[in-house]
């Protein structure tokens, strides 16, 4: 059988973030992709020249037209451009389907693309609405207020945004320091940390929207949250290390690894 994963995020030009390495990690661990996008932008490992967002009538109809239709096992929030998209999506969600929101704000070329005025929106509207929320360490200290600098500090702001309605947090160290790269997975029930050799390379260009879109597509495909993340984990880690280092800049892992066999 095969499950369906709805993307919901920006266009990547560069193809390495965004709804295309999106639909390319979904395809490669055995999912159907369904899309609906938010934003084009022009950008290439250098960086983003240019963004131009969807009206958010049109996104809350490509939504409500892909799932009245096709339908989704599971749904992965991310570049959501402005508070109206948020709002329009969060309008739209549908219930008891896993959603997995990797809150987007800042490019790997450091472009902004959420603004400030949007984040109170997002808090508000779709942290409640999260099986899980994958921040990298500047969006958690964005969107709790906390220091990250320390495990316990990580572990702190995960317990924050459950606090604010997450079920589950995803604590990512990749903006950390040290030769071990760890992420902290904060439920109810605990900490859970997962561990991997940190790999010295340019090429995290969509690290992040890839890791939720694979969480996001083991989830559909019935894997508890903790064995999802662990086999995300560990097919980011792989996508890198085999990354095909296009590009002058932050290059795109490869997305077209085999996926790891659990």
């Amino acid at each position: 059988m095969m499950f369906r994963v709805l993307t919901i995020a920006g266009s990547d030009s560069g193809g390495g973030a965004g709804i295309e390495a999106d639909v390319k990690t979904i395809s490669a661990l055995g999912a159907y992709a369904c899309t609906t996008i938010t934003a084009l932008t022009a950008q290439n490992t250098l960086g983003v020249a240019g963004v131009h967002s969807v009206p958010a009538d049109f996104v809350r109809l490509s939504m409500q037209t892909v799932l009245a239709d096709l339908g989704a096992d599971a749904i992965k929030l991310g570049m959501l451009t402005n508070a109206d998209i948020i709002s329009a999506v969060a309008d739209t969600l549908p219930d008891n389907i896993p959603v997995v929101l990797d809150p987007v704000m800042v490019a790997t070329s450091g472009a902004v693309l959420l603004p400030d005025a949007a984040i109170d929106i997002l808090r508000l509207r779709l942290l409640p609405r999260a099986s899980i929320v994958t921040p990298n360490l500047p969006e958690a200290q964005k969107l709790t207020g906390l220091p990250v600098g320390t495990e316990q500090e990580c572990i702190a702001a995960g317990r924050a945004l459950l606090a604010r309605g997450a079920q589950a947090a995803l604590i990512k160290g990749g903006h950390g320091e040290g030769e071990t790269l760890t992420d902290y997975l904060v439920t109810p029930g605990g900490v859970e940390r997962i561990s991997l050799p940190r790999l010295t390379t340019r090429n995290t260009h969509g690290t992040g929207c890839t890791l939720a879109s694979a969480i996001a597509t083991g989830l559909a495909q019935g894997m508890t949250l903790p064995d999802a993340v662990r086999r995300a984990r560990a097919y980011l880690h792989e996508a890198i290390r085999t990354a095909p280092g296009f590009g002058a800049g932050h290059g795109p892992v490869n997305h077209l690894v085999a996926p790891p066999n659990r």
